[in-house]
């Protein structure tokens, strides 16, 4: 008679994937993840949050200068409204780009020079 416990089919299932995930990193060398903390869980989540809330501003400006479009006379309105919304976009991701890297930086306890 065989090993029951030699021929049992080891089958995973989809609920297994972030297991397995989390165990070939900890195989690779990055050790246990458990000890990352709440508060860096918290970072990120702020983080995730920030990024959505830009991502929201960014599309009601699209809409809005759509709108603008639509209800332009001529050529030098249209351009007027196109260098306002290039000049916009590139102060909102400016900004934004220095709000991530200091939340960043304080989630991964980094100092900045």
């Amino acid at each position: 008679m065989a090993d029951k416990s030699s021929t049992q089919d080891k089958t995973t299932t989809a609920a297994d994937a972030p297991f397995n995930a989390m165990t070939q990193l900890q195989e690779a060398g990055l050790g246990s993840m458990m000890g990352m903390g709440t508060a860096w869980v918290e970072a990120i989540s702020d983080m995730s949050a920030e990024v959505a809330s830009f991502v929201a501003e960014r599309i009601k400006e699209d809409v809005k200068t759509q709108h603008e479009v639509l209800h332009c006379n001529n050529a030098a309105d249209l351009q007027h409204i196109q260098a306002q919304f290039i000049q916009k976009a590139m102060d909102q991701y400016r900004a934004e780009t220095g709000k991530l890297v200091e939340m960043g930086t304080k989630a991964f306890g980094t100092k900045q020079d």
